[in-house]
């Protein structure tokens, strides 16, 4: 007897199908906004909490099940007064319309990336140590509010300007969120890894530890040195040349398919001239 696949796709599946897709939609942008704050551990706890009380009431452990439920009831308002800095933060970008993150097609990112190698170059060549930390997808806003906010468009001199010795702003991390100097002085968690030569400053275990806790590019140069290094996903990448860092840049922060469209574009072009000037010819 052959399947009846209209029984299958009904209005009612694909309804219940939305419904799932929707409420784990709702998850993934919930963690992504968790990720790199310091509520990500009590949301951790919050599992944990849910495992213990299913396994109790699996086991059949009644005592230790009625406790997990009066944890849950009453965490319910602890979560509220808890997690309200993330929920403020998570209604603010569903007010501005920006809670679904859409990267900009990478004319702003190529802008940043040359106002980073100007300053890099500049503070480099000086001795002028900087430290610098771009947002990649996880959310820096715990670091953000211990710094200055300046909201300011990224250029070379700005960033030169803020790390210049004996300033106001020079001491700490510039944190750039959305192609924007978000802050300056903001405090970044020191890495306590035995890893690190101990030659390295305050600055290069600064920016270790925010790429231990999140997915953050960060950029140091050595007011010792003036060498330049780049710390992701824990990984220290040390005395980077300039054709060194802008590679990595340029593949950090610009959208591959913007790339991807790029070179496709460019090779239409140049076949299309190569046509036309044999066509010319004859």
């Amino acid at each position: 007897m052959p399947f009846d696949w209209s029984n299958l796709i009904t209005t009612q599946h694909l309804i219940n199908l939305l419904d799932v897709a929707v409420v784990w939609y709702a998850i993934y942008k919930l963690m992504m906004l968790l990720r790199g704050t310091k509520a990500v551990q009590l949301f951790k706890g919050i599992i944990v909490i849910v495992i213990i009380k299913l396994l109790s009431w699996y086991i059949g452990l009644s005592t230790v099940s009625w406790i997990m439920d009066q944890v849950i009831n009453w965490g319910i308002i602890a979560i509220i007064i808890i997690f309200q800095p993330e929920i403020r933060r998570g209604l603010e970008h569903l007010g501005r319309g920006t809670f679904v993150h859409n990267r900009k097609q990478g004319a702003e990112e190529e802008k940043m990336v040359k106002a980073l190698d100007q300053a890099i170059q500049y503070m480099s060549k000086r001795r002028i140590g900087a430290l610098i930390t771009i947002q990649m997808n996880t959310g820096l806003e715990d670091y953000i509010e211990t710094g200055i906010k300046l909201d300011a468009d990224i250029t070379g001199a700005l960033l030169i300007n803020i790390f210049i010795p004996n300033t106001p702003l020079h001491d700490g991390a510039v944190i750039i969120k959305d192609n924007k100097i978000a802050v300056a002085a903001a405090y970044l968690p020191l890495s306590e890894s035995n890893l690190i030569p101990k030659a390295l400053g305050t600055r290069h275990r600064a920016a270790v530890g925010i790429s231990e806790v999140t997915d953050a590019l960060t950029i140091v140069v050595s007011e010792e040195t003036g060498g330049v290094t780049i710390t992701k996903n824990s990984e220290l990448l040390r005395d980077l040349t300039q054709n060194d860092y802008l590679k990595l840049l340029r593949n950090e922060l610009i959208p591959k398919q913007e790339v991807k469209n790029d070179n496709i574009l460019t090779k239409f072009v140049d076949g299309f001239a190569k046509s036309f000037k044999g066509g010319r010819k004859h």
